[in-house]
């Protein structure tokens, strides 16, 4: 008998709207979205499609104007201790936002500290091994101004990391890298996949989607237009919006 399985990620009916000077924008119109334990989903589309939106919704960076989600059993509207929410998720940007007067073990030692309440050695041990992880033990004690871009982005990962997340969010990691360092970087979220970790990424590294991901989301005009696996969505689109906006992207 199988044990029955819950989503850790579920997006029912979602809206969100942003005021702004030109009028109100509809970012989100009325998603829905299951996400499982150990599943990877790569969310594609063009810019303003809702993409980021949705993400950071996930991780209640911005509250819904309709609809629910809730991430790991509990709904994020009316959520008392959105803390405790993402302490299990993790979240990397595309810009790397480390403490520029931190080393890489600092910024890594800090939210453990401050939030998880780990001690010093506790989380001088587990920096130190999350650095090992993301392929860059020899930058301990390096300040993020004397690191590349993809060292700081494997940084920002291991950051994440230490909280011991159950979920991690990716907002288009490798989009402010240099090409030569996007690999190390989708190297070491391949690793995460492959362990199991249940990840979200928006990006458009369609090498790293067909290896990595289990699931494609395309999203347009703050709508999923289609989803399925990898192979299906970037070789046999259904919809006409998918078609034309892979003909833009894929060479």
């Amino acid at each position: 008998m199988s044990e029955k399985r819950e989503p850790i990620i579920q997006i029912q009916g979602v809206h969100k709207q942003f005021r702004t000077l030109r009028g109100t924008v509809h970012a989100l119109k009325g998603v829905n979205l299951d996400i499982w334990p150990g599943e990877v989903v790569v969310v594609v589309g063009p810019s303003g499609s809702g993409k980021s939106t949705m993400l950071r919704c996930i991780n209640r960076l911005e509250t819904v104007d309709g609809g629910s989600i809730t991430v790991d059993g509990i709904p994020l509207h009316g959520a008392r201790n959105i803390n405790k929410v993402r302490t299990e998720v993790g979240m990397v940007f595309q810009s790397f936002n480390l403490f520029p007067d931190r080393t890489a073990l600092g910024n890594i030692m800090l939210a453990q500290r401050v939030v998880r309440h780990r001690n010093r050695a506790e989380a001088t041990a587990k920096a130190h091994d999350l650095l090992v992880k993301v392929g860059i033990p020899e930058k301990a004690d390096s300040y993020p101004a004397q690191l590349s871009g993809g060292q700081q982005q494997r940084v920002a990962i291991a950051r994440a990391l230490a909280m011991d997340p159950k979920i991690m969010l990716f907002d288009e990691p490798t989009s402010a890298l240099d090409p030569e360092m996007i690999k190390e970087v989708l190297d070491v979220m391949q690793t995460l996949a492959k362990e199991g970790m249940t990840m979200v990424v928006v990006s458009h590294e369609m090498g790293f989607a067909r290896n990595a991901a289990h699931r494609a989301v395309f999203m347009d005009e703050g709508q999923i237009v289609e989803e399925g696996s990898p192979d299906l969505i970037f070789t046999d689109p259904a919809h006409e919006r998918t078609k034309l906006f892979l003909s833009k992207i894929l060479h």
